[in-house]
């Protein structure tokens, strides 16, 4: 398996050593100045008919092309293998044809979904994405320290069922929201996007739901989130990101895959001096390492809680007759 995930995650690279020899994609004469947090800086001052047309258009061949691919493997139900299904090797093509399809509208085009949508569209996508896996995983590694939720696992057999429908929708959302660009952020979210739509191509595979791959791909956000606010925000608040993510693997992502007492206490006192050696200087600012946990933990219960709304009120119903 461990020779899998180096292919896999060799493959994308080589994807992304193909978009840095086909760069630069813009220059700052394209774009209108930055008018602060909330305002998508990579979009085009003056768009047209054919920068909408041609991402639009792109987009949604590439999500229902996808969730037929989905609906197809569903219906087929084949056995979990090591080996790559017919429809695996077709989802894979398919991907890596939109892939190098957006790697070419953004040379002739550029402009990508987020010109007609909010930054807040693509980056809820994804939370809501990682809120649902906590949701999935709760049954095996739980949500505290190896502690499982009864309450949030009401919705979870339906999200196993259909959660590629979502995550696909996620995924390719957010990758045709971005243009294709050569710089340090956008290359580490096109390469995390490579790597979730690969993990969305190798449905009923062993790969697929691989214990260390999975959460890989988890805590790659750690990286990407914090490089990303270390790049766009003059340096402010990557610890937030960087420990608020670190906190979110220590409570809960590590307890899935296999670690014992001795390795994940390591874990936990290596973090909490990387913590206090951190924010020793910097008071109450500590504070922050529990936004990013609390606010996705606050999201698990809040979904559960929805999930739960209709069975109570069947409840209430036939007790009320």
């Amino acid at each position: 398996m461990v020779l899998r995930h180096t292919s896999a995650i060799l493959g994308c690279l080589l994807v992304m050593a193909l978009i840095v020899a086909l760069g630069p994609y813009s220059d700052a004469s394209m774009f209108v100045p930055d008018k602060g947090n909330l305002w998508y800086y990579w979009q085009l001052a003056q768009p047209d008919f054919w920068t909408r047309f041609s991402a639009w258009s792109l987009y949604g061949l590439h999500q229902l092309g996808l969730w037929a691919l989905i609906a197809w493997a569903q219906i087929k139900r084949p056995r979990y293998s090591r080996a790559l299904h017919p429809v695996n090797v077709i989802a894979i093509g398919f991907n890596l044809l939109f892939v190098g399809l957006h790697i070419w509208q953004t040379k002739h085009w550029y402009d990508g979904l987020a010109q007609d949508t909010s930054v807040l569209s693509s980056q809820f996508s994804v939370i809501f994405l990682l809120v649902f896996v906590l949701m999935m995983e709760n049954s095996r590694r739980g949500l505290f320290f190896g502690y499982k939720i009864d309450f949030i696992e009401r919705p979870v057999g339906f999200l196993r069922r259909y959660h590629g429908y979502y995550f696909s929708w996620a995924i390719v959302y957010t990758f045709w929201f971005h243009p294709i660009e050569d710089n340090l952020g956008h290359l580490l979210g096109t390469f995390y996007i490579l790597l979730l739509l690969l993990q969305g191509s190798m449905f009923f595979t062993t790969f697929h739901r691989d214990r260390v791959w999975t959460m890989l791909l988890e805590v790659f956000v750690l990286i990407h989130g914090a490089m990303v606010a270390y790049l766009t925000l003059g340096g402010a608040h990557w610890q937030m990101f960087l420990f608020g993510f670190l906190t979110l693997f220590v409570v809960t992502q590590m307890h899935g895959i296999g670690l014992g007492n001795r390795a994940r206490w390591g874990i936990v006192v290596t973090y909490l001096l990387c913590v206090i050696v951190n924010y020793y200087a910097r008071g109450w600012d500590v504070l922050e390492v529990l936004r990013i946990p609390l606010a996705e933990f606050a999201l698990v219960y809040l979904f559960a809680a929805l999930a739960w709304l209709p069975f109570l009120y069947r409840r209430a119903r036939a007790i009320g007759r």
